[in-house]
């Protein structure tokens, strides 16, 4: 009996501890470096780097030496060659060999260039990714804040209204209200506790997006130590607009150079078709026989040899693929010079755009304080008889959607600031 008490036990506290969720603490800045660190995108973008390091060596290990050996074993089953007046037996032999040999042209060269630009255009996209992965982190950061501060207002002012829908009813009871003013509050009760529980679902899916880029599982806890109002207030996004945009600074400018580079690459390689190729070989081996009987050993023990491969005539092929690696370096340059030029405009946009964004921002906060102080009067002039309760109703209603449109003002402004920053490549923290 106590056995099974022990096992069962263990077997509560094995659930348990299965069951149990994990709580994680986390500011912004942590919460950033949390997903740098375990983000599973973003190991997969330090991969393709090794990947590219690993393909440069593989790629520059052809223009060193190769060694190679080799162990064959014959056995003839004592089979003699008949030379007429004589016999040559055909002994049990092991023959040892090793091969030195060494292979130089200029494509080889090119090709090792080609990647080391590959290597550094993915330390580009790794960079790139970091700043996505922390862009990401941000914005569902602010996201969660601004949506868990719309629940509490939004709990708030069911409150008050079930607070005045209590008062309605003792009034439609001693007859001082009309049943139709409890009818209109509860149908402003209704739709408050819609409008709550939309923003719990999208509150619990921006949850789930972060665990995506924290690279957490789903029974991990999130609990954000800022506040919207902290954050906002600490806010140095404005600032950006006094910042010049340096071309030299921004990943995808920098990628572009490396596809222009590549390009260019490519080009030599298809030129280094018509160059001659060298390739040499030092080869040593031993034949070993397994009998003292007489025998013609006719293997050389060391041998080298020399090739010069000349390319003389291709029916024009390799001047053809001069030719298209020729255009597709003109048509990355084309690209290059459209995308910098659209990066420059791109830069004025999203700069208008912070600045545009901001005021709506500062605007809309304003709106939203005046809103909820003019339900609360209209709220207190309804108990005291002065206002109805339709008069309630819509000031609920434009309270909603004052609150909304602060919630989307706000998205807005942290949107314009790390798009910008994302362009400008700067600290986003």
């Amino acid at each position: 009996m106590r056995n099974r008490i022990l096992v069962f036990m263990m077997v509560m506290v094995f659930c348990g501890t299965v069951g149990a969720q994990t709580n994680l603490n986390l500011s912004l800045e942590e919460a950033q470096s949390y997903a740098l660190e375990h983000n599973r995108m973003l190991k997969n973008a330090s991969m393709d780097v090794q990947i590219a390091d690993a393909s440069r060596w593989q790629t520059l290990a052809t223009l060193l030496p190769q060694l190679s050996a080799n162990v064959d074993y014959s056995n003839m089953f004592g089979y003699k060659m008949n030379l007429g007046d004589f016999q040559i037996s055909n002994p049990n032999s092991m023959t040892y060999g090793a091969t030195a040999s060494i292979a130089l042209s200029g494509a080889q060269v090119i090709g090792v260039q080609l990647e080391k630009i590959t290597g550094q255009m993915a330390n580009i996209s790794l960079k790139q990714t970091e700043k996505d992965v922390a862009d990401q982190v941000k914005t569902l950061y602010y996201s969660a804040l601004v949506m868990e501060e719309t629940v509490r207002l939004l709990e708030k002012n069911m409150e008050h209204l079930n607070q005045l829908m209590v008062f309605t009813e003792r009034s439609v009871e001693v007859g001082v209200s009309e049943q139709t003013d409890a009818d209109l509050l509860s149908v402003q009760i209704a739709s408050m506790k819609t409008n709550i529980n939309a923003t719990r679902r999208s509150l619990e899916m921006i949850y789930n997006s972060m665990r995506l880029q924290l690279g957490l599982n789903a029974n991990t806890e999130i609990a954000l130590n800022e506040t919207i109002d902290g954050l906002m207030g600490s806010n140095t996004g404005i600032s950006l607009l006094g910042e010049g945009f340096v071309l030299d600074n921004n990943f995808s400018y920098q990628l572009l150079q490396q596809n222009v580079s590549l390009a260019q690459k490519q080009v030599t390689l298809k030129k280094w078709a018509y160059a001659p190729s060298v390739s040499a070989f030092y080869q040593y081996t031993e034949k070993e026989y397994f009998s003292d009987e007489a025998t013609m050993n006719t293997t050389p023990p060391n041998m080298f040899g020399l090739s010069l491969n000349i390319p003389i005539f291709s029916s024009g092929s390799r001047q053809q693929a001069v030719k298209e690696a020729q255009l597709g370096y003109q048509k990355q340059l084309n690209t290059f010079e459209d995308t910098r030029e659209a990066l420059i405009i791109q830069h004025r946009q999203l700069s208008y755009n912070l600045s545009s964004s901001y005021e709506s921002y500062e605007t809309q906060k304003k709106n939203r304080v005046v809103v909820q102080r003019v339900f609360d009067n209209i709220s207190r002039k309804y108990e005291q008889g002065m206002a109805s309760s339709l008069d309630v109703t819509n000031s609920g209603s434009e309270l909603i959607a004052a609150q909304s449109s602060y919630v989307q003002a706000l998205l807005e402004v942290v949107t314009a600031q790390i798009e910008l920053e994302k362009l400008l490549n700067m600290d986003n923290n």
